[in-house]
């Protein structure tokens, strides 16, 4: 997946953060709050900061420890809950490590990992209020988020 855009939904207050399949038509839109929205904004917009966000801190220890992030997984949909798991490289170990999806991109933005979302994810999101909202859809909904 990739990212597509991430915009505001003046119903619930909150930021989407929509991913698109790389070589497909799927799409997966995340409900995420303005400091994770704003985070990945600066990283995807090579937004330099005085001092490191968390998510920069989490590259820094990664990358300080000689690890390296190899992909990150959104695993679950549990009600209307995202669930995501990233993956580390230790000198060919692979570790899993329990997040929530936008901190997940958020640190897969910055260490330029490959998103993936599971297929059980992709099939259980469908519902037709959904699908209508995103068709609906134009450019200009997809704004900076700062």
């Amino acid at each position: 997946m990739r990212i597509e855009g991430l915009l505001f939904d003046p119903r619930s207050s909150m930021y989407i953060l929509l991913l698109k399949e790389v070589n497909g038509t799927d799409t997966l839109p995340i409900w995420i709050g303005k400091p994770e929205a704003d985070s990945i904004a600066l990283a995807l917009g090579n937004i330099a900061t005085p001092r490191p966000l968390t998510h920069d801190l989490i590259k820094n220890v990664l990358s300080g420890l000689k690890m390296k992030v190899a992909k990150i997984v959104v695993t679950e949909l549990v009600d209307n809950t995202y669930y995501a798991t990233i993956y580390v490289d230790k000198g060919g170990t692979e570790i899993s490590i329990d997040s929530r999806p936008s901190d997940a991109i958020a640190v897969a933005v910055r260490t330029n990992a490959p998103i993936f979302v599971e297929e059980k994810v992709i099939e259980r999101r469908n519902s037709d209020e959904l699908e209508e909202w995103l068709k609906n859809l134009k450019p200009e909904d997809f704004g900076n988020v700062m």
